[in-house]
């Protein structure tokens, strides 16, 4: 279900004895890289508990509109706005109705007023509900491009009697939910990236840096989101907000970045490495403030960094490389070099001499190099160039 990965489902669950189900929809949702929040009808918390819920979508459950804790934490125009899909499964004959009549007296049909998303919705009730003409004329209000519906099925029903109104499989809804939503390019791909620059320690208030402003980083990790990746952003000390359904780590120093990149190596598509690390960091930091009066001049001593990105490629052969070059001179003849000596797929370099394009420009222009080929991506904003540099990668670099 890549079509699934980095959605946003808020799954609602009305009183019927199908809520027993939603437990493994929760399962299926979460198992194809969605992330899953809970609306619960009053009437569902007597077939199942809000408890098992939480448990299972790792998420606060939602049931009271009128709920000041609730409303400050996330309210139903909250809701509304977060769900890239509702799901509504089981719905009863009564929620259908309140759907039908456009109400707004409980939490869920005052979130599914408030949605611009698509609602998909899961009839589950006795055949003869079903069969009712008031049921088959709240039905044909419920039509798309907002609504859509998937069963029910026929069968045996918990009441005795067989027919339709039993509810669709899990399986079968996800599926047909799945069918609504369009791949993207890096679609259920798990996608690792560095960005923005290091701090390196000299005593308790000094440090080593650079002017890394992790905008492309940032940048880049939306538009993988944006293409259904899986996203850890691992970031240095930067002033910009994290994405939307990105996982974010921060770190100080080239120490501290080595070791989360480290750690979240497992099960990786594709690395990209953005982040500006110092080369330098001190031999011996000082534990305390170096007073300005205690000497005429001062001098540091240095060691290297270990090269992240080099330790990334030699112990992981197999894995796809993104590096970037930032040269302030012979910038296609430095990138290849590092191409080369780093064992990447794949190498971004830009002139940061040019200050329209440089550190905390908003904007870039880059040159993408392979083994086989260059491709320059013209001056633009830093969210367009990600945008392409996606696009290259998914064409040339994950699906060689």
């Amino acid at each position: 279900m890549d079509q699934l990965a980095n959605r946003q489902i808020l799954l609602c669950v009305t009183g019927g004895i199908a809520a027993y189900k939603a437990a493994e929809l929760i399962r299926l949702f979460k198992s194809s890289g969605s992330e899953v929040r809970v609306l619960m009808t009053e009437a569902a918390k007597e077939f199942i508990t809000p408890l098992t819920m939480q448990a299972l979508s790792g998420n606060e459950v939602h049931s009271d509109l009128l709920d000041t804790n609730a409303e400050s934490a996330m309210g139903h125009i909250e809701l509304a706005r977060w769900a890239d899909a509702i799901v509504i499964s089981p719905c009863s004959a009564d929620s259908l109705a309140k759907l039908a009549a456009g109400r707004g007296d409980d939490l869920m049909s005052a979130v599914c007023l408030a949605a611009d998303s698509k609602i998909f919705f899961a009839p589950a009730m006795n055949q003869g509900m079903w069969k009712d003409k008031r049921t088959k004329k709240n039905l044909s209000l419920l039509k798309k491009p907002v609504f859509h519906q998937i069963g029910p099925n026929e069968g045996d029903q918990a009441c005795g009697d067989v027919g339709p109104g039993r509810m669709s499989e899990p399986k079968e809804i996800i599926e047909e939910v799945a069918k609504e939503f369009s791949s993207g390019l890096l679609a259920g791909k798990k996608v690792l990236i560095t960005a923005g620059p290091t701090r390196e320690k000299i005593d308790p208030v000094r440090y080593i840096s650079n002017k890394s402003s992790g905008k492309m980083g940032f940048s880049l990790a939306k538009a993988a989101v944006d293409e259904s990746a899986i996203v850890t952003l691992i970031s240095g000390p930067v002033t910009l907000d994290t994405p939307e359904r990105v996982k974010r780590i921060d770190i100080e120093s080239a120490e501290e970045m080595k070791e989360h990149v480290t750690a979240n190596l497992s099960d990786i598509d594709l690395f990209i490495s953005t982040a500006a690390v110092a080369d330098f960091k001190m031999k011996n930091a000082e534990s305390q403030k170096i007073k300005k009066d205690q000497s005429k001049n001062m001098s540091l001593s240095l060691e290297k960094n270990e090269d992240i990105l080099k330790h990334v490629s030699d112990n992981n052969p197999d894995l796809k490389i993104v590096g970037f070059a930032a040269e302030t001179e012979n910038m296609i003849d430095n990138a290849r070099k590092k191409l080369s000596s780093k064992n990447l797929n794949l190498i971004v370099a830009n002139d940061v001499s040019d200050s329209s394009i440089g550190f905390d420009s908003n904007n870039n222009e880059v040159t993408l190099i392979t083994e086989k080929e260059e491709l320059k991506i013209p001056k633009t904003s830093k969210e367009k160039v990600a945008r392409k540099i996606v696009q290259f990668i998914s064409k040339n670099i994950l699906n060689d």
